[in-house]
């Protein structure tokens, strides 16, 4: 839990994980093949695009997202692609609330 507390605690970092709520933003012109193999995928380029910072900050940015869990990434040729993994988010969530809860009591 607190990799991903530690991962969100960026703002670019929470951004991106935004952004990739809704790809087809981000992605204009994607290879049918993605679309069919890894759906929901974003080059790393158009990530950086949006965010206006250095290709290699956003890799590490996202490369450290993807350690703690909230992204999935699969390459095709020499681009990178990555997503949000939707299941780690859904079950981080529910345990974060749940500890809330129980620090009430």
């Amino acid at each position: 839990m607190l990799a991903v507390l530690k991962a969100l605690s960026n703002e670019t970092r929470l951004n991106i994980l935004c952004w990739l709520r809704e790809p087809d933003k981000l992605n204009e012109n994607l290879p049918s093949v993605i679309k069919e193999e890894f759906p929901g995928g974003v080059c790393v380029g158009s990530i950086q695009e949006k965010s206006g910072l250095a290709q290699s900050v956003i890799s590490s940015y996202l490369s450290s997202m993807q350690k703690a869990g909230l992204l999935e990434s699969r390459r095709f040729g020499q681009w990178t692609y990555y997503r949000r993994n939707e299941e780690a988010i859904a079950e981080f969530l529910a345990n974060f609330s749940a500890g809330l809860q129980a620090m009430k009591k």
